[in-house]
């Protein structure tokens, strides 16, 4: 008998609510629209198109016709998403409200939360705007970053995963995201020896790095097999690295077509959240669509 699958907000979001995707207009937003769209199609689930904005006063000379234009070009995009993926219900909804409350209630009901980048170049990384990582470190649902101007490229889905925190949320997540898109699953655990080992002996630190790597292979067979069993049609390949988990993993995410990591959920006031070391270098630095998956 295989284990149950991971429910609530922390696994997949609510897993019958819409693919919900912030709208501004930018190309970047453009972008995560399309993608929106596709994923959307690829779960079977609604797709709405949500643009939030703290309208002006009307009364204001000039806001009218800004309030009907953005009103006119969110339809042209529910049109446009419409044409897109035949047979996926889209709908639009202008939110007056602070960007990052409504897309944070919205997280809530959502099955996936949907959102933009600029690209900066490959020197520079990426520029997350305020609003894109407040978002990131307050949605309740997963949320997938997903870069200007670039589709989803060919290639593996790649998860990594911190053994040492529950990790069946973050797999869940990475294995139906393989198994919508038919492609391979690269599971990456990093993992590094003790501090202190360094000052052994090299016959010493080898015997010790065996044992732990064993240790850590058990570990990672044993969080990988109830989803195996689950998704037999994922081609799965599991690695072990020594290092730093968010410099492996940005190297690692070079030839994926979707990194998924985890966030851990921490019961703190708002204002305390953050987004850890891992997850602060893929949103900056990774190319493909990054999915953060809140977990704990």
């Amino acid at each position: 008998m295989t284990d149950p699958a991971p429910t609530g907000p922390s696994a997949a979001g609510t897993s019958t609510g819409p693919v919900v995707v912030g709208f501004d207009g930018s190309p970047e937003s453009l972008t995560a629209t399309d993608w929106a769209a596709r994923e959307a199609q690829r779960r079977g689930l609604p797709l709405e198109v949500l643009e939030a904005w703290p309208w002006p006063k009307r009364d204001v000379v000039g806001s009218d016709q800004t309030y009907h234009r953005a009103l006119a070009h969110l339809a042209d995009r529910e049109s446009a998403l419409s044409a897109l993926v035949p047979g996926v219900p889209v709908s639009s909804a202008p939110v007056s409200a602070d960007p990052v409350e409504a897309l944070e209630a919205a997280s809530h009901r959502a099955a996936l939360l949907v959102l933009g980048s600029r690209g900066l170049g490959t020197l520079r990384g990426f520029l997350v705007g305020s609003v894109s990582q407040e978002v990131l470190r307050r949605s309740a649902c997963p949320v997938v970053l997903v870069r200007a101007h670039q589709d989803e490229p060919d290639g593996t889905v790649t998860v990594g995963i911190d053994l040492a925190h529950p990790a069946e949320h973050v797999l869940a997540f990475a294995f139906q995201a393989a198994a919508l898109r038919s492609a391979p699953l690269r599971v990456i655990h990093v993992w590094s020896p003790p501090a202190g080992s360094e000052y052994m002996s090299y016959g010493a630190i080898g015997g010790l790095e065996g044992e732990l790597s064993s240790v850590e292979w058990a570990s990672l067979a044993e969080a990988l097999d109830p989803l195996r069993t689950r998704h037999p049609e994922v081609e799965v390949t599991a690695e072990l690295v020594r290092g730093k988990p968010a410099v492996e993993l940005v190297d690692a995410a070079a030839t994926a077509r979707l990194l998924v990591i985890g966030r851990r959920l921490r019961h703190l006031p708002l204002r305390h959240h953050h987004l850890g070391p891992v997850a602060h270098a893929a949103i900056h630095h990774v190319h493909c669509p990054v999915a953060v998956v809140p977990y704990g």
